[in-house]
């Protein structure tokens, strides 16, 4: 079955089984490996990604469900050698250890400033309830996402 959509602002089609899951479409097939694969049933939030405009696990969609969709990845969000402000603030805020959260984190945290310019730490911890990070505690996460808060 074949598939279209946009991924970072590319068009892109390619012949799927039915039952592929976005999150090994764009690993797998397109070859976006900045999106992690956690625990495949979606509770971790490794996979977060942003389909028009909206973040979603994407062990929780079909490759077939996002047909026509945008599609947005961790790798979509720099422009060229320059980093997303979030992603900048992680790198600065150290809101990351081993990294295997951050993407998903990330692409967690824009999607709730693009919903709340102004979070307060309580929000933001409710935001990012359905990612899991087993190394930070979440303190340098929550102070990144902060930090761009106040830039904005």
């Amino acid at each position: 079955m074949e598939v279209s959509l946009s991924v970072n602002g590319k068009e892109v089609s390619e012949d799927v089984e039915p039952r592929t899951l976005l999150v090994d479409f764009l690993r797998n097939d397109l070859g976006m490996t900045g999106t992690h694969i956690g625990c495949e049933t979606s509770q971790c939030g490794a996979c977060v990604v942003h389909v028009d405009g909206r973040s979603i696990k994407s062990c929780t969609l079909l490759a077939v469900q996002a047909e026509g969709a945008e599609v947005t990845t961790i790798e979509g969000l720099a422009a060229g050698d320059e980093l997303h402000p979030m992603q900048a603030a992680f790198r600065e805020e150290h809101g990351l250890q081993c990294g295997f959260c951050t993407p998903g984190m990330i692409m967690s945290a824009v999607d709730l400033l693009k919903n709340n310019t102004d979070p307060t730490t309580n929000e933001i911890r409710d935001w990012l309830e359905g990612n899991m990070c087993r190394c930070t505690g979440y303190h340098n996460i929550v102070k990144s996402i902060k930090s761009v808060a106040e830039l904005e």
